[in-house]
């Protein structure tokens, strides 16, 4: 294949793949401006729905790393249209769910599983199609953006669907967008063969997702019993141990693991996914935050709160946009950096903006910039942990690094909603402060992690051949 032909070749797979991060972010917020419609139309609470979105979350990041890994067995394009055959399904389930366990079923478990298996071939085709580090960053630009924007936009899209037809048109929305995805990702091309006869690890892929999500749980389950919580988290950093246990006795015998430890032993790339984790920690966090305190306290349907939401959406748009150009003129590291500084203002604005007033036109200093910050620093963490690893371990990066994000987003709202719902409706105001605070203070860990970040990332280094 000549140089013209697979430059054509990446710029046709960049639209669906795109797409694909869009409507899988798109599906991780825009529940949150669907909240009382949901609660009344499925008799359930607010925290029904909350658990919902964490479950969705929570599978994804549970079964992101093991969707990786079975690319280099299965191939990337076969998991990809695979997790979009399940992701409709379940878009089609929770449109015509009667009650919360269906909407579950359909939402939080197919979509899930759908998105764990869709999602690594997105940033694995990206990697393996754009070699050099500008074109790449450029194409982890379109994707990021798209992801941000999905993530910003759900809830104004969300609310205007909500609004105009009902909560269930929305997931029909996601079905339609998926059959477009499925057509244009026809002419996909696996760069890559498969491998059928690679061993998967089935003990490793239980007990990462098992231990995944107790933590989660733990969280969740603050609000009830501290001992429950104690109990549940602790026995998740158990099943982890076990887990690395476990990877360390095959990588010792020879076998394959699920991932390998050799992953963790890059600086750059262990800094690099603390920054995503803390990325989708606060965009999702913040974002169930700000539409909870809208709905619940303020009472404002669901349009109007889209409506707010729009000026983080502009703001993530112009950052994200600019994404290819800016990766020219400075450092990844800077990006990150002044990525997560702006996002920290951000919300600290939002508090004291929104505070001593009851004008919606308080919330947009703080999502503009919030936006602002978010989009800046998406695209070049994903650039640093990708760009560290040669191709041969694209498969198991991906994973991981979606599994880290996924993992914050899941840990985002787990821990704003765990915070609101706690006593949101008896002192409204210092329970928003509060949870808002408690994502600044996360947004201060990634600005101290992208400091140790190197000023300059060098590309993926081969490994020699045997």
């Amino acid at each position: 294949m000549t140089e013209q032909m697979t430059r054509t070749q990446a710029r046709g797979v960049l639209l669906p793949l795109a797409l694909a991060q869009f409507i899988c972010s798109f599906a991780g917020s825009n529940m949150n401006v669907m909240i009382n419609d949901m609660s009344e139309d499925l008799n359930t609470t607010v925290q029904g729905i909350q658990v919902a979105i964490t479950i969705f979350l929570l599978v994804m990041a549970a079964l992101m790393i093991p969707g990786g890994k079975l690319t280099d067995k299965y191939g990337r394009k076969r998991l990809f249209m695979l997790g979009l055959v399940i992701y409709g399904v379940g878009a089609l389930i929770s449109a015509v769910a009667p009650g919360l366990p269906v909407l579950i079923l359909g939402n939080s478990i197919l979509e899930g599983i759908g998105t764990a298996l869709l999602i690594p071939p997105v940033y694995i085709l990206t990697t393996l199609l754009f070699h050099d580090l500008g074109s790449r960053a450029r194409a982890f630009g379109a994707i990021s953006a798209m992801g941000g924007i999905g993530s910003a936009a759900g809830p104004l899209i969300g609310g205007l669907i909500t609004s105009a037809i009902s909560w269930r048109a929305a997931f029909v929305f996601q079905a339609l967008i998926i059959v477009a995805i499925v057509l244009l990702s026809r002419k996909i091309k696996d760069p890559l063969p498969a491998d059928p006869t690679r061993k998967f690890d089935l003990l490793g892929a239980i007990l990462s997702a098992g231990g995944l999500i107790l933590i989660v749980l733990g969280i969740l389950a603050t609000d009830n019993s501290l001992m429950l919580m104690v109990v549940l988290i602790g026995s998740g950093v158990l099943v982890l141990v076990g887990f690395f246990l476990s990877v360390r006795a095959k990588e010792r015998t020879g076998r394959e693991p699920l991932l390998s430890t050799s992953l963790f032993r890059n600086k750059t790339s262990n800094l690099g996914l603390i920054t995503q984790n803390a990325q989708w920690l606060m965009l999702l966090g913040f974002s169930f935050i700000v539409a909870s305190f809208l709905q619940v306290v303020r009472g404002y349907n669901a349009i109007e709160t889209g409506i707010i939401f729009t000026a983080a959406t502009v703001g993530l748009l112009a950052s994200s946009l600019g994404a290819g150009p800016l990766s020219k003129r400075f450092a990844q590291r800077t990006l990150i950096m002044s990525g997560f500084a702006l996002t920290t203002v951000g919300m600290i604005f939002e508090v004291l903006f929104v505070r001593n007033t009851q004008t919606p036109w308080a919330f947009v200093p703080g999502l503009l910039l919030t936006g602002v910050g978010v989009g800046l620093m998406l695209t070049p963490s994903v650039n640093v942990v990708q760009s560290s690893f040669p191709e041969s371990k694209q498969g198991e990066i991906s994973g991981l690094s979606r599994s880290v994000s996924n993992l914050g987003s899941s840990l985002g709202t787990a821990i704003a909603g765990t915070i609101l719902v706690a006593g949101i409706a008896s002192t409204p105001g210092q329970n928003y402060a509060i949870a808002t605070f408690v994502l600044a203070g996360i947004g201060v860990v990634g600005l101290a992690a992208a400091a140790f970040l190197p000023r300059k990332i060098t590309s993926p280094v081969e490994e020699p051949a045997r």
